[in-house]
């Protein structure tokens, strides 16, 4: 009688939550198995939007919302799918021409759900001023969609003068933000958990496009701009440290964190640099741009309570370094996974 041993069980390694969060699980699927299988350049810097082949002024980016709940405080899954692909084109200098929206929507969705989200997303295309000239519209059984999911898809031109990438940040530049950070995240756990904070915290959710053009007059000072969404500040600054090999070092007691955000934060054990963003971006400036930069930041409502939150450093780069309160220095790593999933 003979025998044979079985063959060895190997673990099939699946997707995780965190490989969408923007951290160090997306860098790693992207460079292992996306830009692979699709022959992206694995060296290229990552951004928010592409400059079109062959064009020198197109921009286009694309962008799937798949946020729980569907509304939240401040704003809804239509207006956030707008603001998200607007912003993502702003970030690279440009400002939307047209949009694309796909609707999947899962069986038995409530139809005034599906006609406020997308009412709200028409709204906010108006506001803007850019048309939604496209799209396409899919049913998916029960239970395979989770209600509603939207992709949008933008076209933009850049604004001449205006040429920022995640890899153009040097030694020297100051690092402005334009408004305070942690506010969408902790709204839309708060609704989801049911922790409470709802009337003191509501998402910053809005168009950034206007910020990016206040900024023309400064042009080739503008070296990089992002907005910290999934991942949050952390992800945004060590994804520019790393694309630009440069070091930056940011000041703790400069850090614009709502109180809300910071009890929130402090009740479910979160960092506030973590949590994603919807309305606020940050810009690194030349040093002699970084004065009048700030000025048009503040000139508008949506940049009103921009300051200066630090600047790259001439150490040894892809590093993000907080300095404390208390003096010290700390590393602020790239998230690695998702802490709040279903958020944007």
């Amino acid at each position: 009688m003979t025998s044979e041993c079985p063959a060895p069980y190997t673990e099939q390694e699946r997707v995780l939550l965190g490989h969408g969060a923007g951290g160090r699980l997306t860098a790693e699927l992207l460079d292992q198995l996306v830009l692979p299988a699709i022959g992206g350049n694995p060296n290229a810097p990552f951004e928010d939007a592409a400059v079109v082949p062959g064009s020198t002024e197109l921009v286009i980016s694309t962008d799937s919302f798949v946020v729980s709940p569907l509304a939240f405080p401040g704003g809804d899954i239509g207006s956030l799918a707008v603001h998200g692909t607007v912003n993502d084109l702003a970030m690279r200098g440009a400002l939307p021409v047209a949009l694309s929206l796909a609707v999947i929507a899962e069986e038995g969705l409530p139809l005034a759900e599906l006609r406020s989200a997308l009412i709200s997303a028409g709204k906010a295309a108006h506001a803007v001023g850019v048309p939604v000239v496209t799209g396409d519209t899919k049913v998916v059984g029960r239970g395979a969609a989770d209600g509603l999911f939207l992709n949008t898809t933008g076209i933009g031109r850049r604004i001449p003068g205006l040429s920022p990438s995640a890899a153009r940040a040097r030694p020297g530049d100051v690092i402005l933000l334009s408004g305070p950070v942690g506010l969408h995240g902790t709204a839309v756990l708060s609704v989801r958990e049911g922790l409470g904070f709802e009337a003191d915290i509501a998402s910053d959710t809005r168009p950034l496009h206007r910020l990016v053009r206040a900024l023309a007059p400064c042009g080739p000072a503008v070296h990089a701009l992002r907005d910290p969404t999934r991942g949050g500040l952390a992800a945004a600054l060590n994804e520019i440290a790393r694309d630009s090999t440069v070091t930056v070092e940011i000041e703790e007691g400069a850090l614009p964190v709502p109180a809300p955000v910071a009890a929130a934060c402090d009740l479910l054990g979160l960092d506030p640099l973590t949590v994603a963003n919807e309305g606020c971006m940050i810009a690194f400036v030349a040093p002699d741009g970084a004065r009048s930069a700030l000025a048009a930041l503040r000139s508008l409502p949506e940049g009103a309570q921009a300051m200066r939150i630090g600047e790259v450093t001439a150490e040894p780069g892809g590093r993000v370094v907080l300095r404390t309160l208390v003096g010290a220095r700390r590393l602020v790593e790239l998230p690695l996974g998702e802490q709040l999933p279903r958020i944007c």
